[in-house]
Order: structure tokens, then sequence, then C-alpha cells
């Protein structure tokens, strides 16, 4: 079988399509935000454990598709000592996030506890050892998944010893599908792919993260689609 065409402007028509989609696709989304604030308060157990960081050691943490900020980026700035990094391909939803954070933690840009970054998560670029932890959540499966495998090689060169990735892939093998209206839009066009849940494991290995959680999901609001969710830690 032939492989599908990725569209050269992939990344500028999912700019434009979460541009368009946002309020619906905010909404939807903050629906069933259950399983995301699970995952992500398992990262937290291992990121911040009372037990030993007792003097509140600042931690740094990369998210990756902030989305409108809600509820994980609100939820990590919950902690008066993690600072967040927060990138989005939508400007649309960015502007949102920084609305929506600036009402629930006032102080968070000002302190530089929140920095906003928009564009292409594949073309950001950190000092190696930057981050506790890198969170990405329904982000990376909208990548080709050639592009995935690079950017978990330089996600393994942000992390600091020890540190963390919190993030969920397609569990199903895909070189790529699209859907043209998703959640029923007219702008809503959309691109996903995987390498499924043993091509995604072996792959975040080699980049040299050892992968302490791995748990197939069927989210039955994406029509029972099932995603593997990994916390994997850097060696």
């Amino acid at each position: 079988m032939a492989s599908p065409t990725i569209p050269t402007d992939l990344k500028s028509r999912l700019q434009a399509s979460y541009n368009a989609i946002a309020p619906k696709y905010n909404d939807w989304t903050t629906s069933h935000a259950s399983t995301k604030l699970h995952y992500l308060s398992l990262l937290l157990s291992h990121l911040d454990p009372p037990s030993t960081n007792k003097e509140k050691t600042p931690i740094s943490v990369l998210e990756l598709g902030c989305g409108h900020g809600l509820p994980v980026t609100q939820k990590l700035l919950e902690t008066p000592h993690i600072n967040v990094t927060a990138n989005d391909l939508s400007t649309t939803q960015l502007s949102l996030a920084r609305s929506n954070l600036s009402t629930s933690h006032p102080t968070s840009i000002e302190n530089n506890r929140l920095n906003l970054i928009a564009g292409d998560m594949l073309s950001l670029t950190f000092p190696p050892a930057s981050f506790n932890a890198v969170v990405g959540m329904y982000s990376l499966i909208h990548l080709p998944r050639d592009e995935q495998v690079v950017l978990l090689g330089k996600i393994a060169t942000w992390l600091k010893p020890g540190g963390f990735l919190l993030a969920n892939f397609a569990a199903e093998e895909s070189e790529g599908s699209e859907i043209q209206k998703w959640l029923g839009e007219e702008q809503g066009w959309m691109f996903w792919s995987g390498w499924g849940s043993e091509g995604t494991v072996e792959r975040i290995q080699k980049a040299g993260l050892g992968v302490l959680v791995r748990e197939e999901v069927v989210d039955h609001d994406t029509v029972g689609v099932s995603f593997l969710w990994v916390l994997a830690r850097k060696e």
C-alpha cells in the first residue's frame, strides 16, 4: 500500500484549523479532562514528591501543545515552585491561554513562572538539560511519525538527568490519517500519525528514556480511539 502523502503545508493547515475551531475544541476537551489530570497527577507524584523536595527546589516544565491552558498548564502553576514553558502552534489558543492563566494565576507571567511560545514544537530550541519534565498531551500525534522520532531525540536532550516525559501517542500504527471536518467543523481539517504502542515504546527507549508507565486507554470521547500513555525517565 502506498504511503500517504503528507501535505507540505501541514503545520500551517493545523494552525489554521485550531485557530478556527478553538471555541468548539476547548468546550469539547475541557469536558473530558479527567484522563489528562490523572496522568498529570502521576507525573507530579514522581516529579515533586514532598518527601524528597522539602526545600521546594524550582522545577521547570515544558508543555508541548498547551492549548488554552486549561486544565494542564493551570494545574502545573498551582505548585508555586513549578515554572512552565508552554508552547502551541495556534496563536488563537495561546492568546486564550494568556487570558485564562492571567486570571487564575495573575502573577505567573510577570514573575517569569510562565513563558508562552508560539510555533511548531519541532522548531523549538533549548539548551541541553533545561527541563525537569516535558509534557505533551494529544499534541505529538499531530506530527508526521518520522518527526515524532526527531522530537523524542530533542526531548531527551532538553531533559535534565532523571527528568520525565509524559505524553500520549496513537496506540494503533498509522503512517498518517486525515479528517476533513473534525468535531463537525467546516474548518476542522486534522492530521494524526503514530508508530503504534510497541513501535512508540521502542523509539522512546532508543532516545535514551526508560519507560516507567505504559498504558493503553480507550478514549470514549474520541469515538473509541485508543491512546498509549507513557511516563518515561531520562536514564
